[in-house]
């Protein structure tokens, strides 16, 4: 039952974000700071995610072969490759890291 419960919580705050989403003034959503931290936040977030899914395990802080991948393909941007070849960098050097046992 306290599954049940939690979801409608989830649900009903969900609700509450969205219904304060839509309660702002268009003025306010006008302004330069906040257009320029509404183009910001999701870069944010998905680099947060990123680094949070590559370099934890649990409740641990894991540097493995994955974090040679993500160097690899912050080299490629850096370079200004396409991004296939960024994703192509990172597999690569991951698993060779793995193979090598790293």
């Amino acid at each position: 039952m306290n599954t049940w419960i939690a979801i409608g919580v989830t649900a009903l705050a969900c609700y509450a974000v969205k219904l304060a989403g839509l309660l702002v003034p268009a003025g306010t959503l006008e302004r330069p700071l906040v257009r320029r931290l509404a183009a910001l936040l999701p870069v944010a977030l998905l680099a947060a995610l990123t680094a949070q899914q590559t370099f934890a395990d649990g409740h641990r802080l894991v540097l493995d072969a994955r974090l040679a991948g993500i160097a690899a393909a912050a080299a490629a941007l850096v370079l200004r490759a396409p991004f296939l070849l960024v994703v192509a960098a990172a597999v690569v050097v991951t698993a060779g890291v793995r193979a090598m046992g790293g």
